[in-house]
């Protein structure tokens, strides 16, 4: 009888413990998303008045791309929308890498927002606010290798950050 209430309690444990863990878990990735966001606000602000894209897409693509930051392609070559290019990361590190090194994130930010106006669809979207219209067209521009999924984790991102 000891034996088996022993293993309950322990067993009620785990679970509290995982549980626990997970908020935690949850907590943390909510904390890195705000931290990011209020970080990059005003630069995707400025880039949306400048290029007419929304900042909720630019915030939005640079959020899932970096994961918040805290990839290490925005950390070691500040790359936060997985452009693809060249770097110094093997000199450096020794790390082999086919994503575009830029001296900082506003130079990725920056970059990201010209690769969008140089794309077919740029002058028909430019200006407009609908960030659905927006994420479905870079989608289908090639911007992903995985279009369908790639747009609704950038739409879920959106939402859920309230951008």
């Amino acid at each position: 009888m000891i034996g088996k209430n022993i293993r309950t309690i322990r067993s009620v444990g785990m679970k509290v413990l995982l549980l626990a863990f997970l908020f935690i878990g949850f907590a943390s990735e909510s904390y890195a998303q705000s931290a990011y966001i209020e970080k990059h606000k005003s630069l995707a602000d400025s880039l949306s008045k400048a290029y007419g894209i929304p900042s909720s897409v630019i915030l939005g693509v640079a959020i899932l791309e970096s994961g918040n930051g805290q990839s290490r392609n925005s950390k070691l070559l500040h790359n936060h929308f997985g452009i693809v290019g060249t770097n110094k990361l093997k000199e450096t590190h020794g790390i082999k890498s086919r994503y575009r090194q830029y001296k900082s994130p506003t130079g990725s930010f920056v970059h990201f927002c010209k690769v969008i106006s140089n794309k077919y669809f740029y002058t028909k979207l430019k200006g407009t606010d609908d960030a659905t219209k927006w994420v479905e067209a870079i989608s289908k521009s090639g911007y992903s290798t995985h279009p369908e999924t790639w747009k609704a984790r950038i739409l879920r991102t959106i939402s859920k950050c309230n951008l």
